[in-house]
């Protein structure tokens, strides 16, 4: 057989199998558009994306060339893949804004355009427009309760001072991009502003925040993290769930509820549709005259509206309003409602206003997670194993309970790689945790606050909260029993950003396709499993301003360079660590020797001794000592300029080599280094900057004043 001959043939079985899957077929055009903003995100610079629109244009063209669906399949996924692409370059250049050059203090004067309370950490984030040519147009400051002044609100004038930073990148590999965030949102700075704050000009119309004052009636009459719990329900607002139940929330798998997406925008749905349609059929005339369930589809697309503008507007909440509309618009036509096609059309819809959103987790989670609820209930087996009949009560309460657990369990399995790739963690029993939440907070929590909201109108609300508080409350307890059960969570250190690709391609390939050819996905999912799980966990992990590093010990566990660090810095390592164990004191380690100054650790991997010396001080050491320490050790740590005479065996990383790599994580087998930072040239890598003006900052007395070279401290050094 000829070549040609070869390629018709197989060209032919091709188009075969895409005719019996030509239903789903439409399902891939989001994946594509995903997969070219994907390829932006991943590709370093210009002249890659370029080549990646150019291979994008050359599939299309072959498809133009290829009859049947598979030219129709090639020519729409190459222009997806190129639009996909094209668009999230055009965004990433159209937010462009400058950024703060320097950690700087100012005194400044900026309109208020966004209030968020954070009750929980005590403190009020507030977003500025500072309108000055040596900041940048936008800045975010964290102030304390108790120094924000009555009239802080959307609109007002502030004058204050403050301490601004720019965005940060990740501290260490596989941690939180809060640059690439801040790139998108328009933020230009962060930091924490200081007493006095003035309110030079009133907002227009004062406690017009409808959002903001919800939040605060509901937190006024539920206290604590149960306040928190209902703000979020109802407004999207988080900021007063204390650090401990958020946790707890996450390791039990019930974060979701917190986020306001599918559950409860339809929820609010249809709880209006019903009440409309209830209300209107009461009155014979309507009744005989008028369409009612449409007008009842009209009331509920409003209340899905409202509820997504009430509560922020984020993208789980855009994507599960969307659908809902399109739920709505499909029942009135008779169609059937949701399908997987309705959920393409959602992410299509969110990809195209906001392509960004892709890179990151609530994305993510959130179509995946209701990509698998649908994709398990279009099985012709599982509607076969669920579908209603004709059966006793106890049976169809059985068959209820059981879906609800399979589709729990299937969810759980999607959303595992998802959370392990972004946190590094994922809930094991979150599939029976929900079995009781999700009913809980749908047909008791909610219809409960909405009553007490509504009876609150006329001072009578006071026992509905109280039902309303003793649910939160017994959903607060099943949240932090199930976090403290023994192996509820799976923790893995960084995953390869390959491995992750390979599950997501595996995961969707099972779930879009009807054919036996689906099973293939298997394959990539496999590899990807096997390679996320086979990847060597890091044994030593440095910040990228080097002054916390965390270092595997012999019995396994982690210590910490500078025992005094701060929650935030413990949790960020142990994560990137991949471990739940609290993190130790170096000092305290009988393998290490440490000073004032300085930390020298021997770590054993197969059959050699890494030798690792970091220094956790700012005073500078005896020049001979010092420079003889460097050369017998393989690692030497520094949070700033090492001499030029400091040569360790491999690796110095001293304050300029990490401002070049940024974090660090090494596993010393096979002696593998991960950084922060690669070859990529992405916008907010190297923005444009803009220098603050200088103002002297005043010295923080709880902050040791550092000496440079060559000044010496005597004492407590150890010798090589």
């Amino acid at each position: 057989m000829g070549a040609g001959a070869a390629f018709r043939q197989c060209a032919a079985a091709i188009e075969h199998w895409l005719e019996a899957e030509r239903a789903q077929l439409p399902l891939w055009l989001p994946v594509a558009l995903g997969g070219g903003i994907a390829g932006w995100f991943l590709l370093p610079d210009a002249a890659r994306w370029t080549g990646f629109l150019l291979a994008a244009a050359a599939v299309a063209l072959l498809g133009l060339a290829l009859p049947g669906r598979l030219g129709r399949s090639l020519l729409l996924g190459g222009l997806a893949l190129a639009l996909g692409c094209a668009l999230i370059w055009w965004r990433a250049e159209r937010v462009a804004a400058p950024v703060l050059a320097r950690p700087a203090v100012v005194a400044m004067t900026g309109r208020v355009v966004r209030v968020e309370p954070l009750p929980a950490r005590d403190l009020v984030r507030v977003t500025l427009l500072p309108g000055r040519s040596d900041l940048p147009p936008r800045i975010r400051v964290n102030l304390a309760t108790k120094d924000v002044p009555v009239g802080v609100a959307k609109g007002a004038v502030l004058a204050l001072r403050a301490r601004l930073m720019p965005p940060a990148e990740p501290a260490v590999p596989g941690g939180y991009d809060f640059a690439r965030a801040a790139w998108f949102a328009g933020l230009g700075a962060t930091g924490k502003g200081f007493a006095p704050v003035t309110v030079m000009k009133p907002a227009e119309a004062a406690g017009a925040d409808l959002r903001a004052s919800l939040s605060a009636h509901i937190q006024s009459r539920l206290e604590g993290s149960a306040g928190g719990i209902a703000s979020a329900l109802a407004t999207g607002d988080q900021g007063a769930i204390t650090n401990d139940d958020v946790q707890a929330m996450q390791r039990s798998g019930l974060a979701h509820l917190l986020s306001v997406s599918g559950l409860h925008v339809t929820a609010v749905t249809a709880a209006a549709m019903l009440l409309v349609l209830k209300l209107l059929a009461l009155s014979p005339t309507l009744a005989l005259r008028w369409r009612l369930p449409l007008v009842a589809a009209g009331a509920g697309a409003l209340a899905a509206i409202g509820y997504t503008w009430l509560t922020g507007a984020e993208v789980p909440t855009i994507r599960s309003c969307v659908a809902a509309l399109m739920v709505l618009l499909a029942l009135s036509l008779g169609r059937e409602a949701i399908t997987l096609r309705l959920v393409a059309a959602g992410a299509v819809i969110v990809l195209l206003c906001w392509p960004e959103a892709l890179a990151g987790p609530s994305f993510q989670l959130s179509f995946a997670a209701v990509t698998a609820i649908v994709a398990v209930h279009e099985s012709p087996r599982i509607k076969r194993w669920f579908g209603k009949r004709d059966e006793g009560l106890p049976a169809k309460l059985a068959r209820e309970l059981g879906s609800l657990l399979l589709t729990g369990v299937l969810v759980e399995a999607a959303l595992a790689p998802i959370a392990l790739y972004h946190f590094h963690q994922s809930g094991i029993y979150g599939a029976l945790a929900n079995i009781v939440a999700i009913p809980l907070t749908t047909f008791v929590i909610m219809p409960l606050e909405a009553l007490a909201l509504l009876f609150d109108l006329v001072g009578l609300g006071g026992p509905f909260w109280w039902l309303t508080d003793q649910a939160l409350h017994l959903l607060l307890w099943l949240a932090r029993t199930t976090a403290g059960a023994p192996g509820s969570v799976a923790a893995l250190p960084g995953m390869p950003g390959g491995a992750y690709a390979l599950m997501v391609v595996g995961g969707l390939w099972l779930a879009l396709w009807r054919t036996g050819a689906r099973w293939a996905g298997g394959v990539p999912l496999a590899i990807g499993m096997a390679w996320a799980l086979l990847t060597p966990a890091p044994d030593l992990i440095v910040t990228g301003d080097g002054r916390h590093l965390a270092i595997r010990m012999p019995e396994g566990g982690f210590a910490l360079l500078r025992d005094r660090a701060g929650d935030y810095t413990r949790d960020m390592l142990a994560e990137s660590a991949g471990t739940e164990e609290d993190l130790a004191a170096l000092d305290e380690e009988p393998g290490a020797r440490c000073s004032a100054d300085l930390c020298l650790i021997e770590h054993r991997a197969g059959d050699r001794v890494w030798r690792v010396a970091a220094t956790r001080s700012g005073y500078p050491l005896p020049w001979a000592e010092f420079t003889a320490l460097c050369r017998s050790v393989d690692v030497m740590i520094s949070d700033r300029r090492l001499p030029a005479g400091c040569s360790p065996r491999w690796l110095k990383l001293d304050k300029p080599a990490l401002a070049k790599t940024g974090g660090v994580a090494i596993a010393f087998a096979g002696a593998r280094v991960t950084t922060v930072r690669g070859p990529g040239h992405h916008p907010w890598r190297d923005p444009p900057k803009v220098q603050p003006p200088y103002q002297p900052e005043q010295p923080d007395p709880h902050v040791r004043t550092r000496n440079r070279w060559p000044s010496a401290r005597g004492g407590g050094f150890l010798s090589p």
